[in-house]
């Protein structure tokens, strides 16, 4: 089961790693191996990437990146699989992200002379675009009945699907809440017409999935490979200024 009707699916950029995803749930599928269990895995993968930065093991970095890519992409293929959607699994996946992306940055930043005002810009910036690519990307799964477990609007806490507890789902609520509230509130203002708006061609979005998170970790552990460690942080920050390209086109195509 896909996220998307056929006919609305795009070239994503950011989830080169779902064929190998697609294997690693088929193989789990008839085990007692949990989303959840993935999530967890990939959570150890991207601390090993991290590990792998402060040593200076820049391809053992590239390797766990991708495989934490992988993983992240898998606990979703397991959770369509079993046809166990959940929210505590879709939280859990997304507080995990931001705080392992915190974490690289902060490393890169260790291993480099650039400045923590710098790396903190570059964290924010890595946060408003794959903010960007999700928003738009949710849109369209809610607009075409894709997988609906990400909604538009975090508001208030979704009611608990079968299987797990409502005191989960808010206490991951909140936090999600507390890590991500800024970033969506910032986007939704720059953005605020785009679930009226009709149109979000497919070509586009391939575009916007520059933005996705698989894309932006791919870019930093080649960059470490090719000895551009010194650039990364600098690349991240101009690399946000493609917000302000991105959002005016969609408005474009929707005059």
């Amino acid at each position: 089961m896909s996220k998307l009707p056929k006919k609305h699916q795009f070239i994503d950029l950011s989830d080169y790693g779902r064929p190998f995803a697609k294997s690693v749930a088929r193989i789990l599928k008839d085990t007692s191996f949990t989303p959840i269990d993935l999530t967890l895995c990939f959570v150890v993968a991207g601390f090993l990437a991290i590990i792998c930065i402060l040593n200076h093991s820049y391809w053992g970095t590239l390797f766990f990146l991708i495989l934490k890519s992988i993983l992240d992409a898998a606990d979703g293929e397991l959770a369509r699989i079993k046809n166990t959607p959940s929210y505590t699994g879709r939280y859990l996946d997304s507080i995990s992200d931001i705080i392992l992306n915190l974490l690289i940055i902060l490393s890169i930043w260790h291993i480099t002379n650039d400045t923590i005002l710098k790396a903190i810009l570059a964290f924010i910036g890595l946060q408003l675009q794959g903010t960007l690519y999700n928003y738009y990307y949710v849109i369209l799964r809610n607009k075409y009945h894709g997988d609906t477990t990400s909604r538009i609007f975090e508001k208030v806490a979704p009611l608990a699907l079968q299987g797990e507890k409502q005191k989960n789902v808010d206490t991951l609520f909140i936090i999600y809440q507390l890590f991500y509230g800024i970033f969506d509130k910032i986007i939704y203002y720059l953005d605020r017409n785009a679930p009226k708006d009709k149109n979000l061609p497919n070509w586009f979005m391939t575009s916007v999935s520059i933005f996705g998170l698989g894309f932006q970790l791919l870019i930093i552990g080649v960059m470490l490979v090719l000895g551009l460690k010194q650039y990364i942080i600098s690349f991240l920050i101009g690399y946000t200024t493609l917000i302000f390209v991105f959002i005016p086109l969609r408005k474009i195509i929707n005059k």
